[in-house]
């Protein structure tokens, strides 16, 4: 769902953006055509009510209802809680996606400190690295809709693999009133303290540093739940929708083109098409839009985490870092400049502008003939400034 264009923007150049503006997938358009043709045919209405249906008194009437509106309008400050509240959302949709659960730390240390390549060893690292997947996909079906959808029952869990028949009844006869994410992460830590004891992990440092890796990956998984749990307060949510929609409601009749023969300021035009007020509920009701979409990540809109490619990534990694790759080094040799004290890996042709001299610091070209050190003799002058000059 994420919708990727980096490559489109690799390089700055004459209008490069110009072909993103033609993308539906993930766009504005595609959020607010609705809401924008709405605010046309309201608009649209009420201009044709005013001009064709309206009987004089009526319109003197509409049109002291319009500059009321038009005055009043511009005092509501959408720009400013507009800002804050994208600003926060903006951070709160990073700060979740940097504190997704991946399993690349944890599969590398239990690769390299899990002894054994018979079939206890291999099944000690991959029953640790299920462990693994299975505390996050656990985390992930209760803050994403679109895992929720794909394991709706802990049944759907077992018979995708993360987790065995006994694993599911030991989980289900725990009782306990919260989320059990975590339980997953007690049968690691146990698991690893016993292959500690049977010698498969050879040391207490490696095995401390497995426990802090599981640690720290308990804590992206409690930092989501928190996210999840408390989210932007409700109150703010709400005054920055109704400032938005409260400003356009009032623009309606507001920024309607009045009869110019009336003199009434501002109003000498009468352009039918109110090009800069479309414009203007396009930007503000389109930066509305980036906050709704932002302020929950784990759904199922085009710019949402692709939380189930994370799910399938993170297994199919992770068990063949711990399994096939356990060990399974290719042959040392020499490599192409081992004897050569100045290695410099070749450019092709089409990189050759990126081959540049290393910098030396801003100072290095100052270095010049007038700069050349020589002697000087000095003599003491209680007259001159510091006390010396030198003699010619």
């Amino acid at each position: 769902m994420t919708v990727t264009y980096s490559s489109k923007v690799a390089n700055a150049s004459f209008f490069g953006f110009h072909r993103l503006l033609l993308r539906w997938k993930g766009s504005i358009y595609k959020l607010l055509y609705r809401e924008f043709a709405l605010f046309v045919l309201l608009y649209t209405f009420l201009s044709v009510v005013y001009r064709f249906f309206f009987s004089e008194h009526q319109k003197r009437l509409f049109e002291k209802l319009s500059l009321y509106c038009e005055t009043y309008a511009e005092q509501i400050p959408v720009t400013f809680v507009l800002g804050f509240y994208v600003t926060l959302v903006v951070n709160r949709w990073w700060n979740q996606f940097v504190n997704l659960p991946w399993p690349d730390r944890l599969m590398i240390h239990i690769s390299s400190c899990v002894k054994g390549k018979d079939e206890y060893g291999r099944l000690l690292r991959r029953t640790l690295m299920r462990y693994v997947n299975l505390t996050s996909v656990l985390i992930f079906r209760s803050v994403s809709r679109a895992v929720c959808k794909r394991f709706p029952t802990i049944e759907h869990v077992v018979e995708a693999g993360f987790m065995t028949p006994e694993e599911r009844k030991m989980y289900e006869n725990i009782r306990s009133p919260h989320l059990k994410y975590w339980i997953p992460v007690v049968w690691f830590c146990n698991l690893a303290s016993k292959a500690r004891e049977e010698g498969r992990i050879q040391d207490s440092i490696d095995l401390q540093n497995l426990l802090n890796e599981i640690n720290g990956l308990r804590a992206w998984c409690s930092t989501l739940f928190g996210y999840d749990w408390v989210g932007v307060p409700l109150v703010y949510t709400q005054v920055v929708t109704l400032a938005v929609y409260t400003f356009f409601l009032a623009s309606l009749i507001g920024r309607q083109f009045l009869d110019p023969t009336q003199g009434y300021q501002g109003h000498d035009l009468d352009l039918y098409i109110p090009v800069f007020t479309l414009l203007q509920f396009f930007f503000y009701a389109g930066w509305l839009k980036v906050a709704e979409q932002l302020i929950n990540p784990f759904g199922e809109d085009d710019d949402d985490f692709e939380v189930n490619w994370v799910i399938d990534r993170s297994l199919q990694v992770s068990l063949l870092a711990v399994d096939e790759m356990h060990m399974n080094l290719p042959t040392m040799t020499k490599d192409m400049y081992w004897n050569d004290s100045d290695a410099r890996p070749p450019y092709t042709l089409a990189a050759a502008d990126s081959c540049i001299p290393s910098f030396l610091g801003s100072t290095t070209d100052m270095g010049s003939a007038s700069h050349t050190l020589r002697p000087v003799a000095l003599k003491w002058d209680p007259r001159s400034f510091g006390g010396w000059r030198s003699i010619p």
